[in-house]
């Protein structure tokens, strides 16, 4: 199983982007490009070339959900890709919702910095397990 090293993270608030960041490299130890945007990723995604995706659900311009579906258009999802919204929104129809678009799961915010390294590790596990 490929081990999870690079993730691309979409969150519009810098408060929230700045947690999150420091949980996933600090504590979990990952290699994380965090943009602003969904426009943003878009530039930069090839660049990168991450194994998952953190997006946030709502963003100004490109929510998380049409970042998602530009990326597949794009090219940049195959079947090894992940990707997980971070939302305050998990609602089942909501989470169901996510995933018919091709989210592989929902990590609920606000998250816990402790742990958010570990939960996004174990939606990548659970995919490629």
């Amino acid at each position: 199983m490929d081990t999870l090293e690079k993730i691309m993270y979409v969150e519009d608030d810098p408060d929230i982007r700045e947690i999150a960041s420091m949980a996933l490299e600090d504590v979990g130890g990952l290699t994380v490009k965090i943009c602003e945007s969904g426009e943003q990723a878009l530039r930069e995604v090839a660049e990168f070339a991450p194994q998952m995706f953190l997006l946030d659900v709502m963003m100004p311009g490109m929510d998380g959900p049409s970042t998602l579906l530009e990326l597949k258009r794009q090219g940049y999802i195959n079947e090894s890709t992940v990707v997980a919204f971070m939302t305050a929104k998990v609602q089942p129809e909501e989470v169901a919702r996510y995933k018919e678009i091709g989210a592989a799961n929902v990590i609920a915010k606000p998250f816990d910095p402790m742990t958010l390294a570990d939960d996004v590790r174990a939606i990548w596990e659970t995919f490629h397990g």
